[in-house]
């Protein structure tokens, strides 16, 4: 893998939502407006992914076909059980390594991404070195000696305040 990017689900629902189960909420027009603007902004960067896989959960669903659709990746989006929020940074680090793609985005739930990008950058889960806000963004390469290296992160206030 060249690059992996790891991408927090867009603004939805809030958990106490009356009669709506966590695991069926969805995202909001405000998150989907966000997640366009991240996406235009995501675009411009040419990152030029392979394939964009998410949670299979409704609000992580809707932010990857949402994404797909901006970057013109509609033939390379996929589901995968291992990003759903119940999932440990250490169980989709493993996870990551198993994956033939050189450049990947993955769009998943906190605690799990931010527990993962500490995991990536200092080896300890334990310690999250920031909180991953909803339709944030954290880019890794390949380190040459193996492992990962952060390249950047983006808050989604930057792609809005950039007006891309």
């Amino acid at each position: 893998m060249e690059r992996l990017i790891i991408m927090r689900h867009a603004i939805a629902q809030p958990r106490e939502t009356p009669g709506i189960e966590d695991d069926a909420r969805v995202l909001i027009p405000k998150g989907k407006k966000r997640l366009r603007t991240i996406a235009r902004g995501l675009l411009k960067l040419e990152l030029d992914l392979d394939k964009i896989i998410a949670s299979p959960l409704p609000r992580t669903r809707e932010t990857a076909e949402i994404l797909a659709r901006e970057l013109g990746l509609e033939e390379n989006v996929e589901f995968d059980d291992v990003l759903r929020p119940s999932s440990d940074a250490a169980t989709i680090r493993d996870w990551i390594h198993t994956r033939s793609e050189e450049r990947l985005l993955i769009v998943g739930h906190d605690p799990a991404v931010s527990h993962l990008t500490g995991l990536l950058v200092t080896g300890d889960h334990s310690r999250p070195i920031f909180s991953l806000r909803k339709g944030g963004v954290v880019a890794f390469r390949t380190h040459p000696e193996g492992g990962f290296q952060l390249e950047w992160l983006a808050r989604p206030r930057l792609f809005r305040r950039l007006q891309v």
